[in-house]
């Protein structure tokens, strides 16, 4: 190859580097195709990074550790005996050709999207335009069990389907709202076998194409292994899952946003606390079977209302989200809580949304202690952030 193929070729390899900097977490590979004009040699190189986090250049079977700031030189020195050369890159859900053609370089950007699934019959029989559609996220709706290998929705799993697709669609506006930031870290909260965390790793990732990072907790063992495998089969390397208690849990970046999607009982209130500490711009989550409020909470207007026990035990599902929502606007949050999916998929369906947007407000605070004293509760949530 020539010097002056070499010096355009460096401008554009150095910025592949700094996008891999960037982009570490998405990058897949890097194909390299050298070439003569009279095609009579081929050889074909790839880049790679390999289960020790290890950049590796392979060529004819030789495999050699590299940094990222040793791309350029290594792919040149590699191309001394050749006149032509194609470069592939490709990260999650894009895809960047470069090649030397007469004397010239010539560089074409492709964004990698599934095709749409014509099986996907879900979208009829629901009557309803799906942020996730099957056919584009295909591989990750398969890999956490919502397709068939077909590419089909399973029958007992339409429900959960629904309910994480509508979760994606209340939270889009949010995930917009941050664009300015170059990278979003969300922290998933009882993850359970977070199915929510891979559908939104999708979405904001390749149809929004923006950076971003997950953190799934969960106490058991058993989900948080499962969740690592899935994760290294889809080759999502931009997700992390621990099993620790959510209170035990010190985090080592900025967290933007928190996440729990039925969540039990206090499982909820230890997410919501730990969105409070951890100073989070948002939080979203869906909280699951109340039972700490049913067991503390007296009310001698209401005594006979509630000497119905499923009249009591629905009360104290109201003022434990209503108790939650107050102590998230004395800390400064703006809160909303909406029916997020139709009774019919799940009965526990009420979506707690807090946004940050000042100091404490102690107005509300006020309220919450008057509400407290009335109530006789003392509830988990006000002690986990000691207010």
């Amino acid at each position: 190859m020539n010097n002056v193929l070499e010096k355009k070729l460096q401008s554009i390899i150095n910025t592949l580097e700094d996008r891999l900097k960037e982009s570490r977490d998405f990058f897949k590979n890097i194909e390299i195709l050298y070439s003569s004009k009279e095609k009579t040699a081929v050889q074909k190189a790839i880049v790679y990074i390999n289960d020790n986090d290890e950049m590796i250049f392979e060529l004819k079977k030789n495999r050699n550790v590299i940094s990222v700031d040793q791309l350029y030189f290594t792919i040149i020195e590699n191309s001394k005996n050749f006149e032509d050369i194609a470069i592939k890159y490709i990260e999650r859900g894009n895809e960047i050709t470069v090649w030397t053609e007469k004397n010239n370089v010539k560089v074409k950007y492709n964004e990698i999207q599934a095709a749409a699934n014509s099986h996907d019959d879900v979208s009829v029989r629901s009557n309803r335009d799906y942020m996730v559609k099957a056919g584009e996220a295909r591989e990750v709706l398969g890999e956490i069990g919502i397709l068939t290998s077909e590419g089909k929705v399973k029958n007992d799993m339409i429900r959960k389907y629904n309910q994480i697709d509508h979760f994606v669609e209340l939270v889009d506006k949010l995930l917009k709202e941050l664009s300015a930031k170059e990278s979003i870290t969300i922290l998933d909260c009882a993850c359970g076998k977070s199915y929510l965390s891979f559908v939104l790793n999708f979405y904001i990732k390749e149809k929004l194409k923006k950076n971003c990072y997950f953190i799934g907790l969960d106490i058991s063992e058993q989900v948080i292994e499962a969740s690592k495998k899935m994760a290294a089969n889809l080759g999502y390397k931009n997700m992390e899952f621990q099993q620790v208690n959510i209170q035990n849990y010190m985090p080592t970046r900025d967290i933007d946003i928190v996440i729990s999607l039925h969540g039990c009982d206090i499982a909820t209130d230890m997410a919501i606390a730990a969105g409070i500490r951890y100073n989070a711009g948002a939080m979203i989550v869906v909280p699951c079977c109340q039972k700490e409020i049913l067991s503390q909470y007296s009310y001698s207007p209401f005594k006979e209302i509630m000497k119905h026990g499923i009249l009591k035990s629905r009360l104290a599902d109201v003022i434990t989200d209503g108790v939650r929502g107050l102590v998230l606007e004395a800390m400064g949050y703006e809160v909303s809580i909406v029916e997020y999916i139709s009774p019919l998929d799940t009965p526990k369906n009420l979506m707690i949304r807090a946004i940050k947007k000042g100091g404490r407000n102690r107005r509300a605070y006020d309220e919450y202690l008057q509400l407290k004293e009335s109530l006789g509760i003392e509830p988990t949530l006000a002690r986990l952030i000691n207010i």
